[in-house]
């Protein structure tokens, strides 16, 4: 056992010896890690770098954001969108709720549905944040060429296309 974190080359060195002989796809095995980890990084990252000043979570991150961009959002649409459960979206908007951020309202056609809103202070947060956010997004993509960056986003948005019409979970 190893008692560092193991690099991406190191990962993939350790699968690849580990499960030969099962005769795996291994392109797409290290595409796939490979953007897990990148993902998880970037998370990691925007949340030491500019989240955790503001004790909010990269759930609470992603709802307000999608709360933000959509003028307001029926909870189960917001949860789907933030891609959490409808009860972590509970949890989530209670917090958010409490800071002053966001803003729950029954729809007046059926009571049942609620909706999420942000509050004049969470719309001050997100124009606060957003320009620090993709500052960050600026600079972990910066080792890429424009033209890198374009193909990385072309293929990524091939591989969330083939899993929304291929049905996958997700």
């Amino acid at each position: 056992m190893t008692d560092h974190h193991p690099s991406l080359v190191e990962t993939e060195r350790a699968m690849r010896e580990h499960v030969e002989s099962l005769g795996l796809d291994f392109e797409a095995a290290h595409a796939v890690s490979s953007i897990y980890r990148a993902a998880n990084a970037v998370r990691s990252y925007i949340w030491n770098e500019l989240l955790r000043p503001y004790d909010l979570s990269w759930t609470g991150w992603v709802v307000l954001w999608v709360v933000w961009i959509f003028d307001g959002m029926e909870t189960r649409h917001a949860a789907e969108a933030a891609a959490i459960s409808k009860a972590t979206l509970t949890g989530v908007a209670r917090t958010l709720e409490s800071r002053g951020w966001l803003e729950k309202r029954g729809r007046t056609d059926d009571r049942r549905l609620v909706e999420l809103y942000l509050t004049a202070e969470g719309k001050k947060l997100m124009e606060e944040l957003y320009p620090k956010f993709n500052a960050i997004e600026t600079k972990v993509v910066g080792r890429l060429s424009g033209q890198d960056t374009k193909g990385m986003t072309k293929s990524l948005r091939e591989i969330v296309t083939t899993i929304e019409e291929t049905g996958l979970p997700g």
